[in-house]
């Protein structure tokens, strides 16, 4: 694996920020870390960027001690904060000249990079742009070509897509499908959850400082228990219909829309349990043409998950 993190705990004061968070990433994975304002995603972060000293646990980078080897894990990161610096006072390619030249990387090796940098972000035609000029969406991208300088295993990017029009989030978002095709594993923070939802391979929601679910987004699905939104729709026959779902002990929450055409109700069985519904509701003469289950986005499935860790 990439990324381990083992019991790590954060406390300012009395206040816990994570509470013995655990969780693992495999090499070349694409994890979207999602949760609520203070849940805990940027002091995790900062905590693996070697930012921040955790309270107790500790986490590891290729193996790396974030803890005892901070050094050694900064060779494996680039890093990307929430609130980007950059000096407005450089052009583009002096800013990823500077930051080479920090890393230890040749004046030659630094005029073969950067401009590969500029085209990977799509800055070719910024090169000479002093960096103050830059729009926030270009500021971001040249962020993110600084933090690939070193040619890091690990991306951490805590907001990446924060304060972009739509069309910049979108190049942020196929650069780092760019950048997974490279083999690169990444973790990214969002609050943008369906786009999430399209970049990474698993997604990790934390509450509290707690991760709460882990997995890829069927599988997180898989974590509300069997609740599932359903509609069917019926030719006439609506009083008979609803009286036949009123039995069994799987359905609530039954409603008739659509002028009686329509009715939708929670069912909280198995797809086994969904099977034998449908079949005996054929035996019993319903005349049901049609039978729909909602699919849950992931805003409804981050809502559901938070809903019920608040209800623990």
């Amino acid at each position: 694996m990439m990324i381990e993190v083992r019991e790590l705990t954060k406390k300012f004061g009395s206040f816990i920020a994570l509470d013995h968070l655990n969780m693992t990433i495999d090499e070349g994975v694409v994890f979207g870390f999602v949760g609520a304002n203070g849940a805990g995603k940027s002091t995790t972060f900062s905590i693996l960027a070697t930012l921040l000293s955790p309270t107790s646990g500790d986490a590891f980078i290729n193996g790396k001690s974030v803890v005892k080897e901070p050094g050694e894990v900064r060779k494996q990161i680039g890093y990307v904060p929430d609130f980007f610096g950059v000096y407005d006072q450089l052009k583009a390619d002096e800013y990823l000249d500077f930051y080479g030249a920090c890393y230890g990387l040749s004046e030659k090796e630094r005029k073969v990079l950067i401009p590969q940098l500029l085209e990977l972000v799509n800055l070719s035609d910024k090169r000479y742009e002093y960096v103050d000029l830059l729009s926030r969406g270009m500021k971001q991208r040249l962020c993110l070509a600084r933090s690939l300088i070193h040619d890091p295993k690990v991306l951490i990017l805590d907001e990446p897509a924060s304060g972009l029009d739509p069309r910049a989030r979108v190049e942020m978002r196929d650069i780092i499908k760019q950048l997974k095709s490279m083999g690169k594993t990444i973790l990214i923070s969002s609050h943008i959850l369906p786009e999430l939802a399209e970049m990474c391979d698993e997604i990790g929601v934390i509450d509290q400082g707690k991760l709460i679910a882990h997995g890829n987004v069927s599988e997180i699905q898989a974590q509300l228990q069997g609740d599932k939104h359903i509609t069917i729709k019926v030719i006439n026959e609506i009083d008979k219909t609803v009286a036949f779902l009123e039995e069994d002990p799987f359905v609530s929450s039954i409603e008739v829309l659509d002028g009686n055409e329509k009715v939708t109700f929670i069912f909280k069985g198995s797809p086994e349990d969904q099977v034998k519904l449908l079949r005996r509701a054929m035996e019993a003469g319903l005349p049901i043409y049609a039978m729909m289950e909602e699919e849950k986005d992931l805003e409804d499935v981050f809502m559901a998950i938070t809903k019920g860790a608040d209800a623990k």
